[in-house]
């Protein structure tokens, strides 16, 4: 287009492309990014300020398209895309958290960022692509912001690592992370790991800031040749609102220098143990301070704004006095873990549960196991599969001692539900010797400080009180910090709760076995946190974590021996993939017959994989005799008792084997010469039949005479079927109604 600028750099092994003038020009910034056939438009808009808001309304989405990826929804009757995917929610908030921290504080103008992906290339995810889109989006465009940042994913391949992994090499290597920041700090983390070791970790996060700075180049030279000014959203633009703004800013230093006298004594002069009674003192200061502003002719309508306050002024003291004097509302040290308790098998009816209490933050996890056919489909723009253990998490308002509607999960439920699965997969069995679909509900109880590392610890405990055999149990701790950018000044504190979680800190969760580290989350309030801060931040969560788990293997060490009785049995068998289709029958036939004969369920994978799900062991036994029967693989010298079938001039068929038959010639009904077929044996008999011969067609022969354990055979015996003459009777093998001789459709 005629408008249209691009930029490039080569990044990773591939060419990273940002394009501006073409598409989206009445956003306030917008360009397109592309990383090898993975493109995006990423689009960031603002609005004016709604009145009474007293927060930052900040919407970003991560929009996916089935046609980027050239696929057409699955669904029968819905072809649109809908509502967004967890996939997507999760990439949103990937973005969410890596550029929140940059807008101005006090800044309540509508804000809505959005990346929408127009082509996918199957290997390079769109979500990092997205995040510097969104970046550059907000550098060029008028919104206020401190930008720019970039983001990268590192793997590891051959024990090195390797910047932006395609996902077959995420799958080989166990390791992604997403680190995003500049300027040598870290802003936003996520990682899944397979047991990572700790001091690896903080590794992988410096080696990324090496790959951030050519990015961060980049979208400047795009800022330089195309960016806006910025707007000043937060200047009186008249005279009135020059009034209004000094009156409040006032009222706010006297509510400030009120609060200074008070807010020690208040909230450090005696341990807070309880959120409560630390709830209560903020809400105290809040009513003396109310008292204090009408006693000075404060007029009604202006207390509220001058309340506004006080939590921003308690947590800066809150982090003051971790920084400076080491001392918190709670009157833990810094390093300290609030009180653990670890419960199993609460729920008489589950297959198994969980609860874990950490502080007042309460979990009570719940396992149920089901069928392989209880899968869950996933069906997304990057690819269509199937998910065997899901992990959701719920947070309803009690928890938090709050009334508010239940509107089914949000961001945030399926944000943390994600990030409690994502530390728990690692140790979980491999399919084959534990074919089970694993879904884990996590009910949030109470909620005072990472409920989704509370969830991560009560699924642990649910999983292994239901037999599940994973092969560690998973903690996880929530870190945070206190800081003063300005000095440079950090202090990490381990298990982050209510108060400390204030502008100027972080959320920093680790999860993992006593091995390595299986999870990290990471988001901030501050412009970053330098890399020494990560790794001291990652140290001290081990340590953490270590003394977690000894409370969870103190309520049950290992997993136990055997599955709930309410849970069902599943067997496997190996069968060849080519006899696949005799247990499946025409049209479903026979699997459909076993399954409502013996009350189970049957699922087959290509490769031969049987597996049988059922409550009931003698249905199961059933089940599993009658596939093995089926798919039997008969060897010669095998003797066998079953119905005679059918009848021929020249023998008789026997069915030895479910829906298996073979043939008894006439020659070998008896020892002596017979004359007629049902001069020996008719349609129902019982009879016992050896096999002796399996032609090159697979076909079986029998014989009634040869299960004697007192046979001998004669020279025409040895001799093969058919080369025989007949012994007479009509029509034996080479006759003219068949045989081997005759029509071959005739046997089966």
């Amino acid at each position: 287009m005629k408008n249209e600028q691009t930029f490039s750099i080569e990044w990773g092994g591939r060419t990273l492309t940002i394009s501006v003038g073409q598409l989206a020009r009445q956003a306030n910034g917008s360009c397109t990014i592309q990383y090898g056939d993975t493109v995006a438009l990423c689009t960031a808009t603002m609005g004016g300020v709604r009145d009474g808001i007293d927060f930052f309304p900040l919407q970003v989405d991560f929009e996916e398209r089935m046609y980027a990826a050239g696929r057409i929804k699955g669904s029968r009757f819905m072809k649109r895309e809908g509502r967004a995917t967890d996939e997507a929610i999760l990439s949103g908030r990937l973005i969410d958290r890596a550029i929140r921290p940059l807008f101005k504080d006090g800044m309540r103008n509508e804000v809505a960022v959005i990346a929408t992906v127009f082509s996918h290339d199957h290997e390079n995810d769109a979500d990092v692509p997205g995040l510097i889109g969104a970046s550059c989006a907000l550098a060029i465009s008028d919104i206020p912001w401190d930008g720019p940042i970039a983001a990268v994913r590192v793997g590891r391949k051959d024990g090195a690592w390797i910047l932006n992994p395609t996902y077959k090499e995420i799958d080989e290597g166990g390791v992604d992370i997403v680190v995003a920041g500049g300027n040598g700090k870290t802003i936003m983390l996520e990682a899944g790991l397979n047991e990572m070791k700790d001091e690896e970790v903080g590794d992988a996060i410096e080696w990324a800031h090496g790959h951030l700075a050519p990015v961060i180049e980049l979208v400047e030279k795009v800022r330089v040749a195309v960016g806006k000014e910025k707007k000043d959203v937060s200047t009186p633009k008249t005279e009135e609102e020059r009034v209004q703004r000094a009156k409040i800013d006032e009222l706010h230093a006297t509510a400030r220098a009120f609060l200074a006298t008070r807010v020690n004594a208040t909230l450090f002069a005696t341990p807070l143990k309880d959120k409560a009674d630390r709830k209560d003192a903020v809400s105290r200061l809040k009513a003396e301070l109310d008292v204090h502003l009408t006693e000075q002719g404060v007029a009604k309508d202006d207390l509220k704004r001058a309340t506004e306050v006080v939590d921003a002024f308690v947590d800066a003291e809150v982090s003051r006095m971790i920084l400076e004097e080491g001392k918190r509302a709670d009157g833990r040290g810094i390093d300290d873990v609030r009180d653990l308790s670890a419960e199993v098998s609460l729920m008489p009816r589950t297959h198994g549960s969980g609860v874990f209490q950490r502080g007042a933050t309460q979990v009570l996890s719940t396992v149920t196991l089901g069928a392989p056919g209880m899968e869950q489909t996933i069906d997304t723009m990057e690819f269509q599969t199937k998910r065997r253990f899901f992990h959701h998490y719920n947070f309803p308002s009690y928890c938090v001692g709050e009334t508010k509607p239940n509107r089914g999960p949000g961001r945030r439920e399926i944000g943390h539900g994600a990030l409690a699965e994502r530390a728990i997969q690692p140790v979980l069995p491999a399919r084959e010797p534990f074919p089970y679909t694993i879904r884990v509900v996590s009910e949030v109880l109470g909620s005072n400080g990472s409920s989704s590392m509370g969830a991560t610890c009560g699924s642990t405990l649910a999983l292994m009180d239901a037999g599940v055999p994973i092969t560690a149990p998973v903690a996880g701790i929530a870190m945070g910090v206190a800081s003063d950018e300005k000095s440079g000044r950090y202090r990490v504190i381990t298990d982050l709760q209510d108060l400390e979680d204030g502008d100027g800190g972080m959320d920093f969760k680790v999860a993992g076995t006593r091995t390595g580290v299986t999870a990290v989350q990471m988001d901030c309030k501050l412009t970053g946190i330098p890399i020494e801060v990560v790794r001291e931040t990652i140290t001290k969560a081990r340590t953490a974590r270590l003394q977690i788990l000894d409370v969870i293997e103190a309520a049950l060490p290992a997993p136990r021996a055997e599955l709930s009785k309410w849970a069902p049995r599943i067997e496997t068998l190996r069968i060849h993939p080519d006899r696949i289709r005799d247990v499946i029958g025409p049209g479903g036939k026979i699997i459909n017959e076993i399954i409502d004969t013996c009350s189970v369920e049957i699922d087959i994978e290509d490769d031969g994989l049987v597996m049988i799900t059922s409550l009931n062991p003698e249905g199961m036994k059933k089940a599993k005799d009658w596939v093995t029967q089926l798919t039997r693989e008969v060897a010669v010298g095998e003797i066998f008792t079953g119905p005679v079938t059918r009848l021929m001039d020249f023998g008789a068929f026997v069915e030895i084997l479910p829906k298996q038959e073979g043939l008894v010639h006439i020659s070998e009904l008896a020892p002596q010469r017979v004359d007629k077929v049902t001069d020996v044996v008719n349609v129902g008999d019982i009879v016992t039949v050896k096999v002796y011969e399996i032609d090159s067609m697979g076909r079986m022969n029998l014989s009634i005479k040869r299960a004697d354990p007192n046979y001998q055979p004669s020279d025409r015996d040895e001799r093969p079927l058919r080369d025989r003459k007949p012994m007479g009777g009509g029509g034996g093998f080479g006759g003219p109604r068949g045989g081997n001789g005759g029509p071959r459709d005739r046997r089966f």
